[in-house]
């Protein structure tokens, strides 16, 4: 019974409700950076790493400093997600600076992901465990990573198509994601028949 509860919650973060294509959060990186394949799979890594620190984080705060000082929930969330994405940043910079630099300003806009906050406060919402909210986290980040790989993908085979010039640009990398948030609309009803 817990293994199909872990289950389920990671693939409901990964799908279901994937934070990006039926939460709607995260929005700016996957519009922005999604413009080639390995730079969008290697930021929604970023984004995984930084939502696992988050749920974290976010548990110990919620185990022992919250329940005494519950003014600080918000305040303390964007503290450790802003830790975690100068971690990520110096990381990156030191090991890939071909990637730092294709990632430009994205990678410290994770700080002000709100799909990272948007997790940390889900997760505390839910009453998530420590490994619920790590199971949560990845499922989360993975779906995260996946919306940026799909809108990746069908941008750079666009890129050899005859487009009207009507639709180019923001406007096709719209309709193209409001297309892909309605076909994952569809994993709605995934469990409901279980």
């Amino acid at each position: 019974m817990e293994n199909e509860n872990l289950i389920w919650i990671f693939i409901s973060a990964l799908l279901v409700n994937n934070f990006t294509l039926s939460y709607f959060l995260g929005l700016c990186p996957f519009l922005g950076v999604s413009a080639r394949l390995e730079t969008a799979f290697r930021l929604g890594l970023a984004n995984i790493f930084v939502m696992i620190i988050t749920a974290i984080c976010s548990y110990a705060l919620n185990t022992w400093v919250l329940p005494y000082a519950p003014y600080l929930r918000l305040i303390s969330f964007i503290i450790v997600i802003a830790s975690a994405v100068q971690f990520v940043e110096m990381a990156v910079k030191k090991l890939s600076p071909e990637l730092f630099r294709a990632l430009g300003i994205f990678l410290p806009l994770i700080t002000t992901n709100c799909a990272i906050l948007g997790l940390a406060l889900f997760a505390t919402n839910k009453g998530y465990g420590f490994v619920e909210g790590l199971v949560y986290a990845l499922g989360a980040g993975g779906g995260v990573t996946l919306a940026l790989v799909l809108l990746a993908g069908i941008r750079e085979e666009t890129r050899i198509l005859n487009i009207p010039k009507l639709i180019e640009g923001t406007a096709l990398n719209l309709i193209i994601a409001g297309i892909l948030s309605m076909a994952f609309m569809g994993f709605a009803g995934l469990f409901s028949a279980g």
